[in-house]
């Protein structure tokens, strides 16, 4: 017998460098349709200055991958920033482990910082509290692929997810939080055998709610198969959807949640979209449990995020313009739902073999940009295809109050490589030239610290050469050579003040 109770899901009454606010968005009350009435927890920022938070390029970062570690906070904000992006997504795979002093560094360099955590499971259980095994989801054919997958009609898992999410925003100092994936699996779950929930705790939960039994998805000759009896599939695909949106709605807008201790906190909805044909915002209702305009109309959020589904981001042949194909999904929001922000999400590199270069991210900024979104993102910073074939280079020196030179690069560089005697050069006049001393240079991430005495005190080039990436630090290629600074490459250090 499973120790965790039934969470009954009835609803409740109720890019690029830089890309701007696409338009002037009032973030008043949604409409009435589909769902609820006036605006809850909006807190008491108002409109303008939440508006200000909510557009523009933000990039989602994995603090748990090699490219951020043995490096300081300071460095990675600083190469954030130095790339462009007005706001990072930092992507918490486990509420027990943040890192509070990049959430600080990260906003202390003006970066909009959402806590991005996953509704429909975990990929680590450490330092969870005793007992979660019982919250797990059933799938139709057991997997076991590393990802613990918790089911939203749980009560206990419902009330830890609302207590955890509730300390990281009373914690540490997150500009916004968003619940990805809260989704259902999956695409076309019930032909792959990757569909559920179908455990204990979603039969109790339909019987509550009907009495009935939930469909059968194997058996054809059964009675109650759900192609067969399409009234009770029907009521099953309408279930799935309100525990979505009832599991969300507990968890932001319940008794201790999320808006509860921080009503000032930014709040975003994601849901998925495909090109999948005519049908796709329909069978993403039926499939995934999702339904966006009943998603925002019952947690109301500041923004929308549409997430790209995996059978689309997993296409090396993907398209840089693809998001135009998903405009029913935008349509079927904007009528119920005309003035809130959107933005959508990208995958650039979760595969080698999809890994996306420049070129194709700046179509994707400028074609979703040309669609209306406020806002976008991609899965994950440091995997795009760019960092593979373009070489790193200097973007900003800055003079520090030591009198020591701060050099900025738009990439982590090799620290070896910028700590011999040829890498940096002062030059005076065009034509006099003094090498830099590697004995005062330091490397941190993409930051070069030069201490140097005896510098000129008026502005002068800095010439860069031999400096390069560190292959060692991506998610492939790692044994590749490295990319060097192109010849010639040098940068203005300002006079000091």
């Amino acid at each position: 017998m499973s120790r965790c109770r039934t969470w009954v899901a009835g609803r409740r009454e109720v890019l690029g460098a830089t890309v701007g606010l696409a338009m002037a968005w009032t973030l008043g009350p949604a409409p009435s349709a589909r769902a609820s009435a006036g605006v809850r927890g909006r807190g008491r920022l108002g409109g303008s200055q939440r508006a200000d938070r909510l557009g523009g390029p933000t990039i989602q970062i994995d603090p748990g991958f090699a490219y951020y570690h043995d490096r300081s906070p300071d460095s990675i904000a600083d190469e954030l920033v130095q790339n462009g992006y007005v706001g990072v997504r930092y992507f918490v795979t486990n509420e027990n482990n943040v890192d509070g002093d990049l959430v600080a560094a990260l906003r202390a360099r003006g970066l909009t910082v959402w806590a991005l955590v996953l509704g429909n499971g975990s990929y680590s259980v450490d330092r969870f509290p005793e007992g979660w095994q019982d919250w797990q989801m059933e799938l139709v054919t057991p997997v076991n692929d590393g990802y613990y997958r918790f089911s939203p009609h749980c009560a206990e898992y419902v009330a830890w997810k609302k207590r955890a999410l509730a300390t990281l925003v009373a914690t540490y100092p997150f500009d916004g939080i968003e619940i990805a994936e809260p989704y259902l699996p999956d695409w076309n779950g019930i032909d792959r055998g990757y569909y559920g929930d179908v455990g204990p705790h979603a039969q109790a939960a339909f019987v509550e709610r009907y009495g009935r039994e939930i469909p059968n998805f194997t058996d054809p000759s059964h009675p109650h198969y759900y192609r067969t009896d399409t009234e009770l599939y029907q009521l099953w695909v309408d279930f799935r959807v309100d525990a979505v949106n009832a599991f969300l709605d507990e968890v932001i807008n319940g008794e201790g949640g999320v808006r509860a201790v921080n009503p000032d906190v930014l709040v975003a909805t994601w849901s998925l979209a495909i090109d999948a044909g005519p049908d796709s915002v329909a069978l993403e209702r039926e499939y995934q449990g999702l339904d966006a305009p009943a998603m925002i109309a019952t947690v109301q959020p500041d923004v929308h995020i549409l997430q790209t589904n995996w059978p689309d981001w997993v296409r090396p042949d993907l398209p840089a313009n693809y998001a135009r194909a998903y405009q029913p999904f935008v349509d079927d929001i904007r009528a119920v739902h005309p003035d809130i922000p959107l933005g959508i999400q990208t995958d650039i590199g979760s595969q080698l073999a999809m890994a996306r270069n420049r070129a194709w991210l700046e179509e994707f900024v400028a074609t979703v940009e040309s669609m209306g979104f406020a806002t976008w993102t991609a899965y994950e910073y440091h995997i795009g295809g760019y960092m593979y074939d373009e070489a790193p280079v200097p973007t900003q020196a800055i003079r520090l109050p030591d009198g020591a030179i701060l050099v900025s690069f738009d990439r982590r560089i090799d620290p070896e490589s910028a700590t011999r005697r040829s890498s940096f050069q002062v030059v005076l006049d065009g034509t006099r030239r003094r090498w830099v001393d590697p004995r005062y240079v330091s490397v941190d991430g993409n930051l070069v610290h030069i201490r140097q005495p005896g510098l000129p005190l008026d502005g002068f080039e800095l010439a860069v050469r031999n400096v390069t990436d560190d292959p060692r630090r991506w998610l492939y290629n790692k044994t590749a050579e490295p990319h060097q600074v192109p010849p010639g490459t040098s940068v203005r250090v300002p006079a000091t003040a």
